[in-house]
């Protein structure tokens, strides 16, 4: 089979890129070729001998709708003069212009657009339309996306029910939960003195863009004071966050540590009792995932895409994101019953543990292999008696 994958980046460290990084490596492994339309790809697939890189250029445009806008019309452009020779394309979301095979969606704009946590909802300035006009013409070109394509891929059931309220029919939908590795995101016990976070007490993380209210933690903050024996870690870029300010006027200073970003997260999760991420939207967590893979429990969300991997035996998912009440019981719950929490952890890593990278691109070169094989069936049938190739009884060679 000859692959196109169109998408920014194919590489690890970057969600989307982790992907199509993984699923690169196992169209490879099974002898597929790969041309890839992409910015950057990690040195592994551009050396191989089985990986075209076609390599489109966006560097040093100023934003990101121009630096999208460029790349949809560069990979276009190429696919048009040489879709003859690619059996399938696969694309994300309104990345491209061109008619796709199999589009997988890590995000659907509409829905976030129409969410109250939209940054232009927030943010009643020229950054805050630039965020509306983003996120409106992307709504308007995956719609188009979505419509050229075979196949629909979901990354999480949140983003299925997304994608059918948008009008794309249930049937051409298939779900492929994203990956976690499983060996760098593992139960175990890090030093916290090391890590700059507070030893002999309950510990609990929160991950993610604290710059903005989407992912929540201002709903965590005044939950936890109502928690007096829990103590929170939050990873996140804090310049610019207004969040330890509240934690402050909370009176939560001694018991939130910030840290900063951090590229030690699979340290700090070996290193605390549990995961606490109720965000007021997202399509499907990366890091709901690691949490689970490292052995947390967790306390999420029904607005967190992925949430529906969190069964009652591995943590709790609220049906309210802002309810903070609801959030200050989950917390209480775990906190003062030890033994629950470490069933808990076993629990998080069997789910996790059948989510693993290799197991999703599987899934999705299984996929691209069955709509090869559909296609060529049709193409057969569709042929008269007349100009079928011939079929030999199983063992004859058609010598005479």
């Amino acid at each position: 089979m000859k692959l196109c994958i169109v998408t920014h980046k194919i590489k690890k460290g970057d969600g989307q890129g982790r992907v199509n990084y993984e699923v690169a490596k196992e169209a490879i492994r099974r002898g597929h070729y790969l041309t890839l339309l992409a910015s950057e790809v990690a040195p592994e697939l551009e050396d191989n001998n089985q990986v075209n890189w076609i390599k489109i250029p966006v560097k040093g445009y100023p934003t990101e709708f121009l630096r999208n806008f460029i790349f949809a019309h560069k990979s276009a452009d190429w696919l048009r003069k040489h879709r003859s020779d690619i059996d399938l394309v696969k694309v994300n979301g309104a990345i491209n212009l061109a008619a796709a095979d199999v589009n997988a969606v890590h995000f659907v704009h509409s829905s976030w657009l129409r969410s109250p946590v939209h940054i232009s909802r927030n943010r009643r300035d020229l950054y805050g339309f630039y965020q509306w006009l983003f996120t409106a013409f992307n709504a308007r070109w995956e719609k188009q996306a979505f419509q050229k394509a075979q196949v629909v891929v979901a990354v999480s059931e949140k983003v299925a029910q997304e994608l059918v309220n948008i009008g794309v029919p249930r049937s051409r939908i298939r779900v492929i939960v994203n990956g976690v590795d499983l060996e760098e995101f593992t139960p175990g016990e890090s030093d916290r003195q090391k890590l700059g976070l507070p030893e002999n007490v309950t510990l609990a993380l929160f991950a993610g863009d604290i710059r903005t209210p989407r992912k929540n933690l201002d709903t965590v903050l005044h939950a936890l004071v109502k928690v007096p024996d829990l103590h929170l870690a939050v990873v996140g870029h804090i310049e610019g966050s207004p969040f330890p300010e509240l934690a402050a006027s909370l009176g939560l200073s001694d018991r939130v540590h910030f840290v900063g970003f951090r590229r030690d997260i699979p340290e700090i999760m070996r290193s605390v009792d549990l995961f606490i991420f109720p965000s007021r939207y997202e399509a499907c967590s990366l890091v709901l995932l690691e949490a689970l893979s490292s052995g947390l429990p967790v306390i999420t969300a029904t607005a967190t895409g992925g949430a529906e991997l969190v069964t009652p035996e591995c943590g709790i998912v609220l049906t309210d994101s802002n309810d903070i009440d609801a959030l200050a019981v989950a917390m209480m719950s775990l906190v003062s019953v030890d033994m629950l929490m470490q069933q808990m952890s076993q629990a998080a890593r069997s789910v996790a543990e059948q989510h693993s990278w290799t197991t999703m691109a599987q899934t999705y070169v299984d996929l691209f292999e069955e709509l090869i094989k559909n296609a060529e069936h049709r193409s057969y049938t569709d042929l008269s008696p007349s100009t079928r190739p011939l079929t030999l009884p199983f063992g004859a060679t058609g010598a005479n």
